[in-house]
């Protein structure tokens, strides 16, 4: 519960837009008490919140928090009024028990304010904005930017697989000599037509090795049309100085995101875990609001790496983890557990032990980050660094 029971005289519904908004004030009766158009602008939203407060004590609730929802939030902060957020799918499960199906803002308006009042559990807290928003923000391009990344190296993949499997296997599309050869010289019978001279040249910063077994899987295949070919000499190019543009920014803002959490207390505790790095450690700190979660259980569930129940009458099972949540977090957590197995430590032993009972490696390296996910909470909750001894002897 987040204490959004009241009392309240009045829950004012905020449909939030990119230039105006629709209120609704429901009163605590269930009367609505108004509703109205709101420009997205200081004195409209000024007017709705005060008018909200002359019925008595308003619960201002949107149903985003972020961007086109921040300037209703300021505002109503400013003017001293609780404020609360209605998260996108519960507004629209919500909605169906409503009666009608038009989709209007007016209607989503009313249904995020009788949402409110009849079933305030569903409302999350709005955290105040504090010194690391900035990071926050960095943080939400730098995902957008590798997900854009992976999209353009699933699409060069796909193009080198219709021209050249072999070629494409020999490669890692991610890594930048690999980048550097295709975005210079283009797809596999560019790089043939090429010579080898100059494909080594381009090749300079790959292992020896590597170069050389490109070289040889480029005479694995049988040519295509030279329309094919001509098309991957525009194409290739393009993607790979893609992947390189978005890899140089991805690392421009983990280094202005460094700079951001580096004197926070957090942040400094975190890295005395082990296996936590710079980057695993930049991700829970600005992401993670632990006023969010009730305890670990709730964050590793966040996560997506707690099994989810299913209770039917005297039946109790559990399934996979759930899909949703922050799924770059699950990677890095589980990604750097990676580096405990090649040392000593509690965690090492913990994953031994996983797999002693019988589990696969990847589900104890998964059940490893899921015991990670237990110390970060507990150190982001205290504020101590880490200490392996006070650890072993609560697990004993």
């Amino acid at each position: 519960m987040h204490g959004f029971e009241g009392p309240y005289d009045v829950y004012v519904g905020l449909d939030v837009g990119k230039r105006a908004h629709h209120a609704c004030a429901v009163l605590a009766d269930g009367s609505v008490a108004f509703r109205t158009g709101v420009d997205n602008s200081e004195a409209a939203i000024d007017r709705v919140i005060a008018d909200a407060a002359e019925l008595g004590t308003p619960l201002v609730v949107v149903d985003q928090r972020r961007n086109i929802g921040m300037l209703a939030i300021r505002r109503a902060r400013a003017a001293g009024v609780e404020v609360a957020y209605l998260p996108g799918i519960s507004a629209n499960r919500a909605s169906a028990l409503f009666p009608g199906d038009a989709k209007t803002d007016a209607r989503d308006a009313e249904v995020i304010a009788r949402t409110a009042m009849g079933v305030p559990q569903s409302l999350r807290p709005v955290p105040e904005e504090d010194d690391l928003e900035g990071a926050r923000r960095l943080e939400a391009q730098r995902a957008d930017l590798i997900k854009d990344r992976t999209h353009q190296v699933n699409r060069l993949r796909s193009l080198l697989l219709e021209s050249n499997p072999d070629f494409e296997g020999a490669l890692e599309p991610e890594a930048t000599w690999c980048v550097a050869i295709l975005e210079r010289l283009g797809g596999p019978w560019n790089v043939l037509d090429s010579g080898r001279r100059r494909f080594l040249r381009a090749a300079s910063q790959a292992p020896r090795e590597r170069a050389e077994a490109v070289w040889r899987s480029l005479g694995m295949a049988t040519r295509p049309t030279e329309r094919q070919v001509e098309a991957e000499m525009v194409l290739v190019p393009m993607l790979a100085r893609r992947i390189r543009e978005d890899t140089e920014q991805i690392e421009a803002l983990e280094e202005l995101i460094d700079d951001q959490v580096a004197e926070d207390e957090t942040y400094r505790c975190l890295l005395t875990i082990p296996g936590v790095a710079r980057r695993t450690a930049t991700q829970p700190v600005p992401n993670v609001r632990l006023a969010d979660f009730a305890d670990h259980d709730h964050l590793a569930s966040y996560c997506g790496l707690a099994p989810r129940n299913r209770q039917s009458g005297t039946s109790l099972n559990s399934v996979s983890s759930s899909r949703q949540g922050n799924k770059q977090l699950k990677n890095v957590l589980i990604f750097s557990c990676n580096s405990l197995l090649r040392s000593k430590g509690y965690f090492r032993e913990y994953y031994d032990s996983c797999r002693f009972r019988g589990k696969t490696h990847k589900a104890a390296v998964k059940a490893t980050a899921r015991k990670r996910m237990k110390v970060i909470y507990a150190v982001m909750r205290d504020r101590v660094p880490y200490r392996e001894d006070l650890l072993r002897r609560q697990t004993q």
